[in-house]
């Protein structure tokens, strides 16, 4: 969705006319008898304007005199006639809250009126993601910016620029007017441009963002530089933490791939799930830079999502809940939600306690088949890099103070770095604990069972490792028990698509999953298996009877195919994007998206940087990709749930024997019944608090 505004069109009187004037200046001429209509172009929604201004775009019929206000206030010098016939202007000096933007063409018996509502939030957010968190912690000097202050960490924008050099590296550049000797070129709609790029830092909702472009002059929302191609790339980082800081990192936005090709580049601190692991106060900082570099530059034909693992949760998730903040997006080492990852995670957390004591005698090749992984040791790498996100202080940030800290004793009320924190607008917290509600459940889950059906254990180790694997307390403590999910919690992140069903904004959004293979690829502990693409694949069928609007394309863990990789994934997602913006027909986004992918484009694999071969990638992997980059599991699909992963707490049927293709002792079977007393999972049935979402766009 680029840009798509919501239009007023309270028309008084009909005026048909050739010429559409300005005060007293004439636009290029437009087609007749269009009615006068007025619309919000930086932020398409009115409602969640933000920054006291605003770019406006009006339609009137031709050899019509234009006057346009705010609140009363004219401001039609703000406004400039547009190739199409259109006038673009800022309006600024909007105050918070309401505001009444009119346009009114003039002339004996000839006037129209348009109107439209604009609603304004403060710079420093938030628009629609809910409270903001307290305490946090600034760190603004990381970027350059002068040390700001809690709560809001405001800081003032600045501007500086780089060059890059013939020898292709980013230098410094005091004066943008300047032409270093060693100055290069970028080539932009086939035109030579100096590469001089402009950095624009500054605060928006709270966090430090970053725009970045090539410059050719003072850039101007109503006359863009001719070396911006027009179109914005938004990059996110990677992770999933808690919060209660600014971050010291955005997604990037100083990138050759980029840039080269005339790209503005946008991103956030908010932006990185490591700084922030809500998609939700993602998408509004995401919107709300983007608005600012809108108002900076000018209307941008389509927005491109770019990052990859939590850079890749952001992007599925604001496409689905938040459409049109970005159009198109190139996922990469993806993850549908930071959810659905939360179960294997902790699994991972429990199996490694159990396989150090009780389980010790399981094989390599056991404890592989339990995981499901291709190896083990990723299992171990999700313990020693992930699961300390389930506990209260063990994953807190640098930023954040020792002594601001959750104490049980000394500091009942200090800061949780749990990553569930983030979610406390949307899931509430538990009056009990005083910890956000969890999803996290192991209730009736029957570990390896996938591995007892095949041979790989024994009904003895089968049951030993789901009598004694337990779970994990509220603090992220293990504990005897198995983990039970809080229902509150269940019934809202379904409800609001938390839990990615891909039935929302996803189903219209073109997606290119860049699957760079680290499953096995001389690392052999990575946490970035290749199974959540098809995860998130057969959640688009079973959502919309069809996946087509997403391709996968697999590639090596080396520097030459992931550039090849990424250089044909950005120019066939913007071929993909051009092609639906230029169509005019009468069918639905969804049927244009599917309609317009391009020929070329198609899943397959990378034999090597230079040779892609394009063929129907399955789970399980078949042909040629499928041999070269094979798909393991993980635990819950180990454990019998079924590929879309988005049974958070299972239901239960009861415990039968029957249902085995192998023999219990009397023994095991009462060891089973007892770390099974209410049943074990029904994965046939829906989840519990399971249902479709409520819609798009959710305010909090």
């Amino acid at each position: 969705m680029a840009n798509r505004p919501v239009r007023s069109s309270l028309v008084v009187a009909v005026l048909t006319a050739p010429v559409l004037l300005l005060g007293t200046a004439t636009a290029v001429a437009a087609s007749p008898g269009r009615q006068l209509t007025i619309e919000t172009v930086s932020n398409p929604r009115p409602a969640l304007v933000s920054g006291g201004q605003v770019l406006v775009k009006v339609v009137a019929p031709e050899r019509a005199r234009v006057s346009v206000s705010d609140n009363g206030h004219d401001v039609t010098s703000s406004f400039r006639a547009q190739p199409d016939g259109s006038l673009l202007g800022l309006v600024t000096g909007l105050r918070d809250g309401a505001n009444e933007l009119s346009a009114r063409t003039s002339g004996p018996g000839r006037d129209q009126r348009a109107s439209l509502r604009v609603t304004n939030h403060p710079i420093t957010g938030p628009v629609f993601s809910g409270a903001q968190q307290r305490p946090f912690y600034c760190e603004t000097q990381a970027f350059g910016l002068p040390a700001a202050s809690q709560p809001l960490c405001s800081a003032p924008t600045r501007v500086s620029y780089q060059y890059k050099t013939t020898a292709g590296v980013f230098a410094p550049l005091a004066d943008p007017a300047t032409r270093p000797a060693d100055l290069a070129t970028a080539t932009v709609g086939g035109r030579a441009v100096p590469y001089v790029v402009r950095v624009e830092r500054g605060t928006i909702d709270r966090a430090v963002y970053e725009i970045a472009a090539l410059h050719d002059g003072t850039p101007s929302p109503v006359a863009p530089d001719k070396s911006w191609n027009g179109k914005l790339v938004y990059t996110f980082g990677g992770g999933c933490n808690a919060g209660y800081h600014q971050g010291n990192s955005t997604g990037g936005v100083v990138n050759d791939l980029f840039l080269a090709q005339g790209y503005a580049v946008a991103s956030s601190t908010l932006n990185v799930l490591d700084n922030n692991c809500s998609p939700i106060i993602s998408a509004e900082a995401a919107m709300m830079v983007k608005e600012h570099f809108i108002e900076t530059y000018g209307p941008v034909a389509h927005t491109i999502g770019w990052g990859g693992s939590g850079g890749a949760i952001q992007q599925y998730d604001i496409a689905e809940n938040y459409p049109g903040v970005v159009d198109g997006i190139i996922p990469g080492v993806s993850f549908p939600d930071p959810l659905s990852v939360g179960g294997p995670v902790s699994d991972c957390r429990l199996l490694n306690r159990y396989f150090a004591g009780p389980g010790a005698s399981f094989t390599a090749a056991q404890k592989q088949a339990v995981a499901g992984f291709p190896t083990y040791d990723t299992c171990v790498s999700w313990d020693q890099t992930f699961a300390s996100r389930a506990t209260a202080t063990d994953s807190c940030n640098a930023a954040i103070p020792v002594a601001a800290r959750w104490d049980p004793v000394t500091n009942p009320r200090g800061v949780k770095c749990n990553s569930n924190e983030q979610l406390v607008n949307q899931v509430g917290r538990d009056p009990r604990t005083g910890f956000v509600r969890s999803t996290l459940d192991t209730t009736g889950v029957q570990y390896g069972l996938a591995a007892l059906t095949a041979g790989t254990i024994t009904a003895a180790q089968f049951t030993d490792l789901n009598a004694a694997i337990g779970g994990l307390d509220y603090t992220g403590k293990p504990v005897a028990q198995r983990t039970a999910a809080d229902p509150k919690a269940l019934d809202a992140v379904y409800a609001d698509d938390i839990l990615n069903s891909a039935s929302q904004g996803l189903r219209e959004t073109p997606i290119i999953d860049q699957r760079t293979d680290l499953d096995l690829a001389g690392f052999g502990n990575d946490i970035h298996t290749t199974e959540w693409s098809y995860v998130l694949r057969q959640r688009l069928l079973r959502a919309n009877g069809t996946a087509a609007n997403q391709v996968i394309i697999e590639n090596h863990a080396t520097g030459a195919e992931a550039a090849a990789a990424s250089v044909y994934e950005l120019d066939a997602m913007d071929r993909w994007l051009t092609a639906i913006d230029a169509d005019g027909s009468h069918r639905s986004r969804q049927q244009k998206v599917l309609a317009n992918r391009p020929r070329d484009l198609g899943d397959g694999c990378y034999l090597s940087a230079a040779s892609r071969v394009t063929e129907k990638l399955t789970y399980p992997a078949s042909g040629q990709c499928g041999a070269l980059y094979p798909v393991a599991a993980n635990t819950r699909l180990v454990a019998g749930e079924g590929l879309a992963l988005d049974v958070l707490k299972c239901r239960l049927k009861p415990l039968n024997f029957r249902d085995y293709p192998v023999a219990f002792t009397a023994a095991d079977q009462k060891r089973l019944r007892a770390a099974f007393p209410g049943g074990v999972c029904d994965y046939g049935r829906p989840g519990v608090g399971q249902r479709a979402p409520r819609g798009t766009w959710l305010s909090y």
